[in-house]
């Protein structure tokens, strides 16, 4: 029979432990996503800094990656790329400041955990960033970028939710996806947005679309 012991262990801020372990990382050439606990690299032209807090996101996974890569290959850093833009399922509020660093206008971050609230918010105002942050429930469409990194499962639950929040011509960016699910979420978002691999990295892929014109106003 194995012995069994059980000793006390220290408190720790778990969350803040494993997050020191993370560095800065080069989203494209010049653009960083820097831990504020991390010096910024000499060469780095573009910088988003950023403290998850107790919310979810470094900058440094795939899914999230892929995201940053396109809003800047997409976007503007001298003018309006989007007049509105949506980050739906914030976490740190990173892909939201992006958006605001290249060309939106104007920027909603909404999230289910009133922690990611408080860290986009947090973030924001050390970046010199304008935007809102609140619950899904402030979400008031349309939008010209709507921005979701999430999981397959609640993208595919939330697409007549995602697709009615998209402006006509807008686009949609979806990831959190991995790439055996791209069928899945192409016949999910069929309906008014046709949805197709952007970026892949690892098993990841980046899904894009735009919206098809219903006569809406943007």
């Amino acid at each position: 029979m194995e012995n069994v012991a059980i000793a006390e262990v220290a408190d720790h801020d778990w969350v803040r432990l494993t997050q020191a372990q993370f560095g800065p990382s080069e989203v494209s050439p010049g653009f960083w996503i820097v831990p504020t606990w991390s010096p910024v690299p000499a060469n780095a032209q573009q910088v988003i800094r950023l403290d998850p807090g107790r919310a979810f996101g470094t900058g440094s996974h795939p899914t999230t990656r892929m995201c940053l890569r396109w809003i800047a290959g997409n976007g503007s850093v001298t003018g309006v790329a989007w007049p509105r833009a949506l980050d739906y399922g914030t976490g740190s509020g990173v892909l939201a400041i992006a958006a605001s660093r290249y060309g939106a206008a104007e920027v909603d971050a909404v999230d289910i955990d009133p922690a990611a609230v408080e860290a986009t918010e947090a973030n924001a105002r050390a970046n010199g960033v304008s935007l809102r942050a609140g619950l899904p429930d402030s979400v008031a469409g349309p939008y010209s970028l709507v921005v979701a990194n999430i999981l397959a499962a609640p993208l595919k639950l939330l697409a007549p939710l995602l697709c009615a929040l998209v402006a006509d011509g807008g686009a949609l960016v979806l990831s959190g996806i991995l790439a055996r699910q791209a069928d899945e979420l192409i016949a999910a978002y069929s309906g008014s947005i046709d949805l197709v691999v952007a970026d892949e990295e690892d098993d990841w892929i980046l899904m894009v679309g735009e919206r098809r014109g219903t006569g809406r106003m943007a």
